[in-house]
């Protein structure tokens, strides 16, 4: 099993930041101080920075016809847990940036992904891990591959 990672991020907030990542995405709370704040996403480490006055730019690059918000973070997801994050998602009336879909169909790396961004405009994707895909698509995204059975 790969190490868990460590992803510092500005937040505007740091009570939208634990509503959006507690509340809305069921992600659960480490360490916290008044400027920052640790969420446990699946075993790796997520802090939000408090910036003031903080919004992310939001700029994209086209992926497979697709307007990829730039930067983002993510992670490698099964496709049950992809398709019960997404789910997640609708109810908490998080809007989607690029809706929950198959990308790449029928290709090498076929896999689900689907990206919104958080309180402050951080955008958010979610590919899954031991597809034999190479690349920096698995480490980059919320998404599932139909090639990863259980990732």
């Amino acid at each position: 099993m790969a190490p868990p990672f460590h992803l510092a991020f500005p937040t505007h907030s740091i009570a939208a930041a634990r509503e959006f990542y507690l509340d809305k995405l069921g992600f659960t709370e480490g360490r916290s101080s008044e400027r920052w704040v640790d969420f446990n996403v699946f075993g790796h480490q997520l802090v939000a920075h408090l910036v003031d006055g903080y919004q992310a730019a939001k700029t994209h690059n086209q992926v497979d016809g697709d307007p990829v918000p730039v930067p983002h973070w993510g992670l490698a997801l099964s496709v049950e847990q992809f398709h019960s994050l997404a789910a997640r998602c609708r109810n908490s009336g998080i809007t989607f940036a690029i809706h929950p879909h198959l990308r790449f169909k029928g290709a090498p790396g076929e896999q689900w992904t689907m990206f919104f961004y958080d309180c402050s405009g951080v955008g958010v994707l979610t590919a899954p891990a031991g597809c034999g895909v190479s690349g920096s698509a698995h480490q980059t995204s919320f998404s599932a591959c139909r090639e990863c059975p259980g990732v």
